[in-house]
């Protein structure tokens, strides 16, 4: 480094960005004596032959000899040979360069004839790069793209953490990572690492899960890639549901605190408070919305397809955040089928899905029964999957009384809110066959919540809602409870009476 018109405190690090010289020896290239920074954003090459050539990359100006790049970069040298006087434009602008002006530079040393240092951080850029300013072999025996080629195919690939490095390098670099098979090779090389070391005999998926916390940090895109090339190589599906669940538990926001549009809702005595976010945090978080989005279908659309490889508990939280998101309704639609076939193993809590306003789409909620606090109609598609996935099974499910006491506990759940119509209840309320429930002690206490909320119900629609219950199935506790019960039609009252005696 040369800095004789620094300062004299240029050694404090503060003025030698100002005037930074890279020395070239002359039997490397003839035209550049030094190469280095002029001024904050001006990079320059001198010799006893004057620059012609200067480049404006992003917001950096490089000051160069046409003829060093000309002859190993055929982009400036066709850009040469379409001018009519056969003279390179004293200023070219490179557009969308890949890497950007940092990469740029070490190409600028590499056609100077300074050594190349290559490394998994600037590799693929300089593999872009080279691609961008076509530096073949037609130019240069060595030329950059088969240096990099050669880095990429015999150190990257053959090492797992230089694979995962490269790719993530690649996330700024689009399309062209894409297009010169970094991604695709990288991608392929991972999944084959983890095929091999998960195939071993004697390994159990604790022992699998070595790659998580380095796959789990990719980008959604690439992260498909690999595991759609892991599922090709048919690895145990429960292994793919283990990496996918701590997938999402690091890229998905706790939709309760981070969904935009989310209604708040609180419970104070008989009624309920509502908070609607405010427009401006909307907008603010419509671009984090989407990118929420696009990675919980991704995640869907990769679950393995066998039952109970992921829990049902997660299946309920990904269909809380695909709602709250606005996901695909299709994706919606999958996510609840795969539901229903676990059903049994739902906790109530899991169950209860928020209603939302989707920002994105500006829906306006207009009557009483849009403003539930939960979403209803999810869980009913639900219920109606499970039993449609129990007639298709050869033996019933053993735990289809689970779902009973499961129904039941929801309904005691959203009795509370006040916006919720007797219709609504009453038709979730049947949505299971009565062979499924071998007691109604649950559904009584459902009911009666439904009239405490409700006071104001007509003695028609509080017999009309008692009549989903069968007070044969109470219990005696029950009964008595009910015969003292004013809140009960006079009917049921009587019923509960005959009952307890």
């Amino acid at each position: 480094m040369d800095h004789s018109q620094s300062s004299g405190n240029d050694l404090d690090g503060v003025n030698q960005v100002h005037n930074q010289r890279i020395v070239v020896p002359a039997s490397l290239i003839s035209p550049a004596d030094d190469y280095g920074k002029k001024e904050n954003y001006s990079w320059f090459a001198t010799s006893q032959i004057p620059t012609d050539l200067s480049i404006q990359l992003q917001d950096v100006t490089f000051q160069v000899h046409k003829f060093p790049l000309v002859s190993r970069c055929g982009y400036i040298a066709q850009v040469e040979m379409q001018n009519s006087n056969s003279n390179l434009e004293k200023c070219l602008k490179l557009d969308n360069f890949p890497g950007g002006s940092e990469t740029f530079e070490i190409i600028l040393k590499f056609c100077y004839g300074l050594p190349l240092v290559l490394n998994p951080i600037n590799v693929a850029a300089l593999r872009c790069a080279s691609e961008f300013l076509q530096m073949t072999e037609e130019f240069e025996d060595g030329n950059l793209i088969s240096k990099t080629e050669a880095f990429l195919t015999f150190v990257v690939l053959s090492s797992w953490k230089d694979s995962v490095t490269v790719l993530k390098s690649c996330e700024t670099l689009s399309p062209w990572a894409e297009n010169v098979q970094i991604v695709r090779r990288c991608c392929d090389s991972i999944a084959w690492k983890v095929y091999k070391e998960s195939s071993k005999p004697g390994e159990i998926i604790d022992e699998e899960s070595w790659w998580f916390d380095d796959v789990t940090t990719l980008r959604i895109d690439h992260f498909m890639r690999i595991m759609t090339a892991i599922k090709a190589k048919l690895l145990k599906p429960e292994i793919i549901g283990s990496c996918i669940m701590q997938y999402a538990g690091k890229w998905l926001s706790d939709t309760d605190t981070e969904a935009e549009g989310c209604r708040r809702y609180s419970y104070s005595k008989n009624e309920v408070q509502i908070n609607i976010l405010s427009s401006k945090r909307q907008e603010v978080s419509l671009g984090h919305s989407k990118e929420q989005r696009m990675i919980v279908e991704s995640l869907i659309t990769i679950l393995p397809a066998q039952e109970e490889v992921v829990p049902c508990k997660f299946l309920l939280w990904m269909l809380k955040v695909a709602l709250a998101h606005s996901a695909s309704p299709a994706l919606i639609s999958d996510l609840e089928k795969r539901v229903g076939m676990v059903l049994e193993n739902a906790d109530v809590n899991d169950l209860l899905l928020p209603s939302y306003t989707i920002g994105d789409q500006g829906k306006t909620l207009n009557t009483p029964d849009e403003c539930t606090m939960h979403n209803i109609d999810v869980v009913q598609r639900i219920m109606q999957y499970s039993l449609m996935h129990e007639q298709q099974q050869h033996h019933p499910l053993a735990g289809k009384f689970n779902l009973g006491k499961l129904l039941d506990g929801y309904l005691a759940e959203i009795a509370r809110d006040p916006n919720l119509s007797i219709t609504k209840f009453q038709v979730l309320a049947e949505a299971l066959p009565e062979t499924t429930r071998t007691c109604d002690d649950g559904l009584y206490r459902a009911i009666d919540l439904y009239l405490k909320t409700h006071p104001s119900l007509s003695e028609h629609d509080r017999q009309r809602l008692c009549e989903v219950m069968d007070c044969e199935k109470l219990s005696l506790d029950a009964c008595m409870h009910a015969a003292r019960n004013d809140r009960l039609p006079l009917r049921t009252i009587v019923q509960g009476r005959v009952q307890a005696s």
